[in-house]
C-alpha cells in the first residue's frame, strides 16, 4: 500500500515521467546559446505537436491580427518561456490520453483543468503578468496528482470518494484523512521529479490552502486557487469533487483585483472555454 506521494510516483512508472519531446525543448530554452531557429526546428521534429501549437497561437486564445505559420514565427512572437509551457501543457494532456472510463471521467477531468487554466490565464492577464500562460499550465495541472492517485491507488481512493460522500467532506481533506496525503501534494511532488520550477511544485501544492505556502509563491499560488473555485462554482468538469472548496480570503486579496471583476473573468471563461477545450484536446 502507497503511503507517500513517492511510492505512488514509483508505482506509476512511465507515466511519471515527462515526454521527451517537452525534455529537448526546455533544454535548449534553458542554454543560452541556442536560437529560436533551433528550438523551433526540435518542435517542428513532432509535426503533431507543431500542428497543436499553430493552431493555438493562431486562436482568439491569443487575437494575434495576422496568421502565423511557423514555429519559428511563433516563437518571435510570444517568447521562448510562454512556447515552452505551451508545449509542457499539450504534451501531458496527450501523455495521460486513453486513461479508461472506468478510473476517471477524463472528459470531465479535463474540462474542470483546462477552465482552471484559462481562469488562471485571464486573471493573470488583468494583473499585467508578463507570462499568462505559466497560469494556463497550473490550472491544467494543479490536479494531475489525483491522477496517479486514481490509476495507482484506485482502492484507497473509492475509500476516499465514500467518506467525502458520507460525510460532506471536501475531497482533498477525506484524501488526507484516509491517504495520508492529498492529490495537491502529489502534484507537488511529480512537478520536483519533474524537475520543474520551485513555484510549480509550491503553487500546485499549497493550491487549496495558498496561505500556508512561501512568500515568493503566495501570487501564483492565490491565483491558481481562486481559479479553481470559480471553475468549480461554474460547474466546470470535475476532477471527482461535489463541493466547491472554501475561499482563502488572503488569496483573493493578494490578487490585488477589486470583486467587481469576476464577472468579466466569468463572461471570458464562457466565451473561451469551447475553442480552448478543442484547441488542447
Amino acid at each position: 500500500m502507497a503511503t507517500l506521494p513517492g511510492d505512488v510516483v514509483g508505482l506509476a512508472g512511465e507515466m511519471a515521467t515527462l515526454p521527451i519531446i517537452f525534455m529537448r525543448i526546455n533544454e535548449a530554452v534553458e542554454d543560452p546559446e541556442s536560437s529560436f531557429s533551433e528550438i523551433g526546428q526540435i518542435i517542428s521534429s513532432d509535426s503533431s505537436l507543431s500542428a497543436r501549437l499553430l493552431k493555438i497561437v493562431n486562436s482568439a486564445f491569443y487575437g494575434f491580427p495576422n496568421k502565423i505559420e511557423t514555429i519559428t514565427h511563433a516563437i518571435t512572437i510570444i517568447g521562448t518561456a510562454q512556447l515552452r509551457d505551451l508545449v509542457l501543457a499539450t504534451t501531458v494532456m496527450e501523455k495521460f490520453k486513453g486513461i479508461p472510463s472506468e478510473t476517471i471521467n477524463m472528459k470531465s477531468f479535463w474540462l474542470h483543468s483546462i477552465s482552471c487554466g484559462l481562469a488562471a490565464r485571464i486573471i493573470a492577464t488583468y494583473r499585467h503578468d508578463r507570462n499568462p500562460e505559466r497560469y494556463y499550465v497550473l490550472g491544467v495541472l494543479h490536479d494531475i496528482g489525483r491522477l496517479l492517485m486514481f490509476l495507482n491507488i484506485s482502492d484507497q481512493m473509492c475509500e476516499v470518494i465514500e467518506t467525502s460522500v458520507n460525510e460532506k467532506m471536501i475531497l482533498h481533506e477525506a484524501e488526507k484523512k484516509i491517504i495520508g496525503f492529498n492529490h495537491a501534494e502529489m502534484g507537488g511532488f511529480l512537478m520536483e521529479a519533474w524537475n520543474l520550477p520551485v513555484t510549480f511544485q509550491t503553487a500546485i501544492t499549497f493550491s487549496h490552502n495558498p496561505s500556508a505556502t512561501t512568500p515568493e509563491s503566495f501570487t501564483e499560488t492565490a491565483i491558481l486557487h481562486v481559479a479553481d473555485l470559480i471553475s468549480h462554482s461554474m460547474e466546470h468538469g470535475s476532477s471527482g469533487e461535489r463541493y466547491v472548496p472554501p475561499l482563502d480570503e488572503e488569496a483573493w486579496e493578494k490578487i490585488g483585483l477589486p470583486s467587481s471583476i469576476l464577472a468579466s473573468i466569468v463572461y471570458q471563461l464562457d466565451k473561451y472555454l469551447d475553442e480552448t477545450i478543442h484547441m488542447f484536446l
